[in-house]
């Protein structure tokens, strides 16, 4: 937070004023974002190889940041807010790929007499399965 803090003390926080600003103090664009991401995507591959394989973009960064508010208990009105949605119907998507957040909510609402946890079906139903 004191490097934002910084930053904004630096080159202004007026409401128009970017956060991140290009040589010229006006906000980056697309493809100034799209290429600092790169560079460092591909700094961060030598010390971790999996990244040179997967595809790190600016929405990739945005679902990630959606998704981890989200799994910190985050409103989902707040992130749509956060990330301008113009509905939060928009945001409503992520409530649906959050797989964790379906199985805590799943928990609570265990049957009475039943072990609560995920379901291991038997060998002989998998055998049966993979027969099909």
């Amino acid at each position: 937070m004191t490097v934002v803090r910084d930053s904004l003390i630096e080159c202004g926080d007026g409401p128009d004023a970017p956060l991140f600003p290009g040589p010229g103090g006006d906000s980056l664009s697309r493809d100034a974002v799209r290429r600092i991401i790169n560079r460092h995507t591909t700094t961060a591959s030598s010390a971790c190889p999996s990244l040179a394989v997967k595809r790190v973009t600016p929405h990739v960064l945005r679902h990630t940041c959606a998704m981890q508010l989200l799994e910190a208990g985050v409103d989902c009105a707040v992130i749509a807010l956060w990330l301008g949605h113009e509905s939060i119907r928009t945001t409503a998507i992520y409530q649906h790929a959050d797989l964790a957040m379906k199985e805590r909510a799943l928990a609570r609402v265990t049957p009475p007499g039943t072990a609560p946890g995920r379901y291991h079906p038997p060998d002989s139903l998998l055998a049966f399965l993979e027969a099909l």
